[in-house]
């Protein structure tokens, strides 16, 4: 099992070094491997994920074993968080690219486009496998780099622009993150996170621990776009085809913002409630200032990309929480509740936003707009795409019986039973928020009388974009299962565990 880890990252690289030297030569190639490689690495992680292995397992690369006790080599790390991380990449990174398929012929240049998407997930693979600060960095870099690229795949003005600002503010992120990487060596002289993790345990120097913190929670917190971070957002999300404004909102600010936000602050550093005071009002702000962002939008995209990051806060507010009451050594029970909701957040949004970007970009396949104004009356003529954006909608505003509705009901019964009840208001209020924008959406892009002349030579999208959007909508009721006991057992406590054990991670990896 343990040497098959790599594949994760194998797979997807080989995969967008061959497409560019092969994609000119066999018809069809870049295409079909992409979805190819992306469905193998579906299998893969849903293996792992319902027939469970004792974790951590660990792949030592190159076979370096410790030197009198310090970590030499670079280390790949399978938990529970890493296979779920891995089954949402994995997933909505295989529909997003059999959605490509018809969606990325109008463009030019198609087997660049599936290179650099492979090269997206390799990064993303690897920042969630990586066991240590040096490979956690490197494959974020790679990820991040291909990104910028594809949002300006279009390469019009305003996708060019986009990419720049995208870049700016990367780059600026990146500079936060390798400040916050180098203080941590200088103090510890050592890059793997379990290491770290056993040396921190003796520093008692509060300023500086403080000042790293700081560093790096400002630059996950551009990479995940939490307010007052998220100047690049809207600008990058709308721009990007859509194929990869769903890889972007649904999985790469999450496995590059999020996912390291939540595996440092729980496994890597000792908690404290000043990072976790900090963590939700990040949090808050993001899910309140969000929504009041999004709902004013006609640009469809636009609106989208703004509800992320209001989605987002809600997945911060509920690890928060359960940060804050771990610091205070408070109830476990609530604050793995607390958790739990923020990471089925998490995956409930990776599929209800992949979804509606997606959906997005099949009106626009059609209608060559994103303009809310310019639509009207598309239910007749695109019903599958009618019908699965009425149910992500449904989802992201926490209707039952949607998947999101329980997300957000756990957050919010974790947050009164945590006794932060203004928190819980909020939720809802955003909650309520949020269906009023999506009430929105569904008036004027299907059911409004339409301006447009050419309405009756409209029609739904190919194949391969309509099987996307219909799975990724089966999936938006499927996830509510996650809400039983037993099945949520199997999927989604490992993960909380893996944060739950956070003074362990460090003995659980090096064994001492």
């Amino acid at each position: 099992m343990k040497a098959l880890i790599p594949l994760f990252v194998i797979l997807p690289l080989a995969a967008a070094f061959l497409i560019p030297i092969f994609a000119g030569k066999v018809r069809g190639f870049d295409k079909y491997l992409a979805s190819t490689v992306m469905l193998s690495t579906v299998v893969f992680s849903l293996w792992l994920l319902f027939v469970p292995e004792p974790y951590p397992l660990i792949y030592k690369i190159g076979g370096w074993e410790p030197v009198n006790g310090i970590p030499i080599g670079l280390y790949f790390v399978l938990d529970g968080l890493t296979v779920f991380m891995l089954c949402i990449i994995s997933v909505v990174g295989f529909l997003s690219a059999f959605y490509s398929i018809n969606y990325i012929a109008k463009f030019t240049g198609e087997k660049y486009f599936y290179a650099l998407f492979c090269l997206m997930v390799t990064g993303m693979n690897g920042v969630v496998l990586a066991g240590d600060l040096f490979n956690l960095f490197v494959f974020l870099e790679i990820s991040v780099i291909a990104s910028y690229a594809l949002v300006a795949f279009g390469i019009e003005k305003q996708e060019l622009e986009a990419s720049f600002k995208y870049q700016v503010m990367g780059g600026l992120a990146s500079l936060l993150i390798v400040l916050g990487i180098a203080m941590l060596y200088w103090q510890t002289k050592t890059l793997n996170i379990a290491d770290i993790a056993l040396v921190l345990e003796g520093v008692n120097d509060k300023k500086f621990m403080l000042f790293t913190q700081f560093l790096l929670l400002a630059g996950f917190g551009l990479k995940a776009a939490l307010i007052p971070f998220h100047a690049w957002l809207p600008d990058a999300h709308s721009s990007a085809p859509s194929p990869i404004s769903a890889m972007l909102s649904g999985v790469l600010i999450k496995a590059i913002g999020i996912y390291a936000i939540i595996r440092l602050f729980f496994n890597m550093f000792m908690l404290s409630t000043d990072i976790a005071w900090v963590i939700i009002v990040l949090g808050s702000l993001s899910m309140i200032f969000g929504v009041f962002l999004a709902i004013g939008q006609w640009d469809l995209k636009r609106l989208l990309a703004y509800h992320s990051i209001s989605q987002m806060g809600y997945v911060i507010l509920g690890t928060g929480i359960g940060m804050l009451i771990l610091a205070r050594g408070g109830d476990l029970k609530v604050a793995s509740l607390a958790i739990a909701g923020g990471l089925f957040h998490l995956v409930n949004h990776a599929v209800f936003k992949g979804l509606l970007f997606l959906n997005a970009g099949a009106i626009e396949y059609r209608t060559g707009t994103r303009k809310l104004q310019e639509m009207g009356g598309l239910s007749e003529k695109m019903p599958i795409t009618s019908a699965t954006s009425l149910s992500a909608s449904m989802a992201i505003s926490g209707i039952p019986p949607f998947n999101g509705f329980f997300s957000k009901l756990l957050i919010i019964v974790a947050a009164v039973l945590g006794k932060f009840y203004l928190l819980a208001l909020f939720a809802v209020i955003v909650s309520i928020i949020t269906l009023a924008s999506f009430m929105k959406v569904q008036k004027y892009a299907f059911y409004g009388s339409s301006l447009r002349r050419e309405i009756e030579k409209i029609k739904e999208v190919p194949f391969a974009m309509s099987f996307s959007m219909i799975v990724m909508a089966l999936l938006c009721l499927a996830l509510s299962l996650l809400i039983f006991p037993g099945i949520r057992e199997t999927i989604l406590m490992p993960a909380v565990e893996s944060l739950m054990n956070m003074g362990n991670y460090g003995v659980e990896i090096l064994g001492y």
